[in-house]
């Protein structure tokens, strides 16, 4: 796909950010946004800049603990993104020496990349202090050596005459952080034949193209980067059905399929024609269009693995993706999201380029927003996911596989909102740690079947790993009801003794949801039910004042479990307390009317 378009490359590769420029910042900018930008640069002034001692890059070994480090890390390349948008936005140089102090601390550090990533071999041991001598392209690295560059095109010639070497000190830096060992060497979120890619190949690659194309490198070096990032993006969209969904989910479609888009972008507006051919392509389109399908109201969209319940996106690079590949209902979603956006110039963005990108946009993005059409039934049989709705519920049931990027054990569970409320729920995940992506992940409960809309078979859970997974996956969908089936059994080890396990789950459209589960073999199996509200249980059914009750027919008698959410990435999603529902299949057959 993407290795083809190399015979499309020109000789010459022009420099990337024509239109990233300080002075269009100062002229396309509506007064109220350049002020807004002034006054955050103002602000960041009084801050000081944040202290990185070695004792903080080692905390993260000792403790397994990686927020307090990542806080002191972002903190500084918010401010200097923060001191240079206003800059642009002023162009008197009144936040120059700031931005000096910032480029200057910034390379002075002595590894881009965060301690919870530093590792040069996938899923290695983490060393407790950067070697300068030999650094790793993580996310943050690349995203570091991309904002620098940004940050060195949009005001060059004014850092140069502050400070004749600053401009090729972090030039220098870049390359020799970035471009070097990016050339030189082979990390795994390249590509290497089948393995497995995720966000970190189209994240990465995004950067290091921008890292790049941004700077005045020679022609050879662009060629180089070019055409090793043509492989990687080959590596990244191989693992991806014709259906375009992500199976790590809404959050980190703004890492992949959103980066996929950033590094095509970049490709065509420096090599021009290189990428027109794919952005007509089929499968492109769905990938734009997976975050739209997954949308359910307000800031709360389908989550299953990693992703949370609520995501914030401010909408303006989904709304350039559906430019791109010609889809006005997304474009229609993410001018939406923009306008209700409460951060719209992306302040909390670590990411220069994507501010960039929202302050160039706002007169385009600020007409009148455009009807966004009915939300429709979808299946990505790719990864096992269908998505049914009428108006009233919106119902998303997830089969699949064990061995997703970011999975939980998972399969087979389902998610529903009822007027856009949260009825049966999917957690999410704890704020990340060492043990988050270590070999005791699926020690965390919220990894774990039993946390999710599941049976349990004498206490035995599923299993991690792709072999345990749905088979029989079918969706039917018609006018009056959407319907999906298929069975679980596989999802689960061979001490759990069960034979099959048939899930179906029906939205009668205007009236309930029906799941119908009936199985065979294993021990005395309990289903949980997950859900962000108490219920009041009576003979039969689960009472949820003012949103509705499950019937429940073949159940023993349930038991309810008040869940104390202490976390900060949970609570950003739910309240308090949340509850965990325990029913027992009384017969090997139990069937729910959620209403």
């Amino acid at each position: 796909m993407f290795v083809e378009m190399m015979r499309l490359l020109p000789e010459r590769f022009a420099d990337f950010g024509a239109e990233l420029t300080a002075q269009k910042i100062r002229s396309s900018a509506p007064g109220a946004v350049s002020r807004s930008l002034i006054e955050a640069a103002e602000q960041t002034l009084d801050e000081p800049w944040s202290t990185i001692l070695a004792g903080d890059y080692r905390e993260y070994s000792r403790t397994d603990n990686r927020d307090r480090f990542e806080a002191l890390y972002f903190s500084r390349r918010l401010k200097l993104n923060a001191l240079v948008l206003g800059e642009c936005a002023e162009g008197q140089g009144r936040f120059l020496d700031a931005i000096i102090d910032g480029l200057w601390l910034i390379c002075e550090e002595s590894g881009w990349q965060l301690p919870a990533h530093n590792s040069h071999i996938r899923g290695g041991p983490r060393d407790p202090l950067p070697d300068p001598q030999n650094p790793v392209i993580d996310l943050f690295a690349a995203e570091t050596g991309a904002n620098l560059a940004l940050c060195l095109h949009l005001l060059a010639p004014e850092l140069e005459r502050a400070n004749t070497n600053l401009v090729s000190r972090v030039r220098a830096e870049i390359d020799r952080r970035i471009t070097r060992p990016y050339l030189a060497r082979h990390f795994w979120w390249m590509g290497n034949g089948d393995e497995r890619m995720n966000n970190w190949t189209a994240w990465i690659t995004q950067n290091v193209l921008l890292s790049t194309l941004l700077l005045p490198t020679d022609q050879s070096t662009r060629r180089s980067v070019v055409e090793k990032a043509l492989k990687s993006l080959d590596a990244f969209q191989k693992d991806y059905a014709e259906d375009g969904a992500c199976e790590e989910g809404v959050l980190y479609y703004g890492h992949a399929a959103l980066c996929l888009f950033g590094a095509m972008s970049i490709l065509e507006a420096s090599a021009p024609g290189s990428m027109a051919p794919l952005f007509h392509a089929p499968k492109l389109r769905s990938m734009a269009e997976f975050i739209l399908n997954m949308h359910v109201a307000e800031d709360r969209f389908f989550n299953f693995a990693d992703a949370p319940a609520k995501v914030e996106t401010s909408g303006v690079r989904e709304y350039l993706f559906g430019k791109a590949v010609s889809s006005p209902p997304l474009q229609a979603f993410a001018a939406a999201c923009w306008n209700r956006s409460s951060d719209r110039l992306m302040c909390k963005e670590w990411n220069l380029w994507y501010r960039v990108q929202a302050v160039l946009a706002v007169p385009e993005l600020s007409g009148p927003v455009p009807a966004q059409p009915a939300k429709t039934d979808i299946a990505y049989p790719g990864i096992g996911l269908a998505i049914a709705r009428d108006g009233v519920f919106d119902l998303a049931v997830k089969a699949g596989n064990n061995g997703e990027s970011h999975n939980h054990n998972d399969v087979g569970s389902f998610t529903l909102y009822k007027n856009g409320r949260p009825f049966i729920i999917d957690i999410g995940v704890e704020t990340y740690t060492a043990k988050t992506f270590s070999p005791q992940r699926y020690d965390i409960w919220t990894m774990q079947s039993a946390f999710h809309n599941l049976p349990t078979f004498g206490g035995v859970m599923q299993a991690a790993g792709a072999e345990f997974a749905a088979r029989d996956f079918v969706t039917e969908f018609s006018e009056e009801q959407a319907e999906v089936c298929f069975d679980i059994a596989r999802a689960y080890p061979a001490m759990a003794r069960v034979e099959h396990y048939l899930r179906r789950v029906r939205l009668l459209r205007g009236s309930h949801v029906e799941v119908l589960d009936d199985y065979q073999g294993g021990e005395e199996a309990v289903l949980s039910l997950m859900v962000a509200e108490k219920p009041a249980v009576t003979p039969g059914r689960l009472i949820f004042a003012g949103l509705g009750e499950i019937a429940c027919e073949g159940a023993g008698e349930p038991a309810i479990e008040a869940i104390t959410i202490n976390d900060a990435r949970l609570r950003q999603s739910w309240p308090p307390v949340i509850y965990r529902i325990l029913i027992p299949i009384a017969a090997q057959r139990l069937y729910l009317t959620i209403s």
